[in-house]
């Protein structure tokens, strides 16, 4: 990439082109990123593209049904006590940014969900408004509120469930390491079609845990990977069924892991890269075992995964013990031989 960047975010638009935010690649807060960048699979070129209105980073950047994408929060220069509640959009057919209505309350280390009728579902994170949830409406670019959750939470999960429903694991929150979770439902009731979002409690995890990953796998269960706890980085992982709402445990990575990054794959395994690390595992559904593959180019942890329509996997960014990274590396997966290797990009 042009710049070294860390705690990103990284899109994947409509051309296939992967747009890349913000983040951070210093210590000081001239290191917080306002400029953003396009990959090409293409070519497998970067492209500059236009730049935000606010520097930020731990922000979240959701895909709207009209293709635009929405920037919200994260840590910047120019919020409260550097919590933003700013948010803009980014056409990609001008590559600019227009500032939108601003969020109601500022937060970092969140969540954004797209539901099934184009609202996006924004909960928790750092900031005053780590227990509530709100929705943006892409048709009147207007937030609105969207609930209560039981416990405030940031560095969390966030699902979107075969029945339209949002899960919600773990976190951190007030010194602790949560192991609660909790369901969205946005339903319909009346002649009238009013809606009711309806915030309610579902079965905990094993483990309490933050910065842990969440992937949604073909038969609809959804597989939590490792995290932090008081212990350290964690190489647990367990399962959530949403018709019983039950967790269980299933086989653990062969390496600890936070910050870490995971990507279901086309075959229909997890893919889970970095966290303090440059090893790489698959993690099997059918079999529930993780097999350890060849390692990245990098030591990354806080770097982004993205799935191209090729079925390959773009990592790109983040930070080791002693530099941030503007390094990219390919995944792809060799279905006629069933071996993977992981392979450098040279811009």
């Amino acid at each position: 990439m042009s710049f070294a960047r860390s705690t990103h975010t990284a899109s994947i638009l409509s051309t296939g082109k992967v747009l890349v935010a913000g983040g951070w690649n210093s210590d000081k807060i001239s290191g917080i990123l306002n400029n953003t960048e396009l990959y090409n699979p293409s070519t497998g070129v970067w492209e500059k593209t236009g730049t935000m209105r606010f520097a930020r980073f731990a922000h979240t950047a959701s895909i709207l049904s009209t293709g635009k994408v929405l920037v919200t929060g994260g840590y910047g220069i120019a919020g409260f006590d550097g919590t933003l509640n700013s948010a803009e959009l980014y056409d990609p057919s001008t590559g600019v940014w227009t500032q939108t209505e601003s969020m109601k309350y500022p937060r970092q280390y969140h969540t954004a969900s797209v539901l099934g009728n184009g609202q996006v579902l924004i909960v928790g994170g750092f900031g005053s408004g780590s227990i509530r949830a709100e929705s943006y409406t892409p048709s009147t670019r207007s937030w609105g509120e969207s609930g209560t959750m039981r416990f405030p939470r940031y560095s969390h999960t966030a699902s979107i469930l075969t029945t339209g429903d949002v899960l919600i694991t773990g976190g951190y929150s007030d010194g602790y390491y949560l192991k609660s979770a909790e369901l969205y439902k946005l339903s319909t009731v009346g002649p009238y079609n009013i809606s009711v979002r309806i915030w309610r409690q579902t079965g905990s995890m094993n483990r309490g845990r933050s910065q842990h990953t969440a992937s949604i796998l073909i038969n609809g269960n959804v597989l939590i990977a490792g995290g932090i706890d008081d212990s350290g980085c964690l190489s647990s992982a367990e399962l959530y069924d949403p018709s019983t709402e039950v967790w269980t445990e299933t086989g653990s990575m062969n390496s600890e892991r936070c910050g870490h990054t995971a990507s279901v794959l086309t075959t229909g395994e997890v893919l889970v890269v970095g966290g303090y690390s440059n090893t790489a595992e698959l993690y099997d559904p059918s079999t529930e075992v993780w097999t350890q593959i060849e390692n990245m180019m990098f030591t990354r942890k806080r770097h982004t995964a993205s799935i191209l329509s090729t079925g390959n996997v773009l990592v790109a960014g983040g930070e080791n013990a002693y530099d941030y990274l503007n390094s990219a590396e390919l995944y792809p997966w060799k279905a006629k031989t069933g071996h993977s290797i992981p392979r450098k990009i040279i811009p």
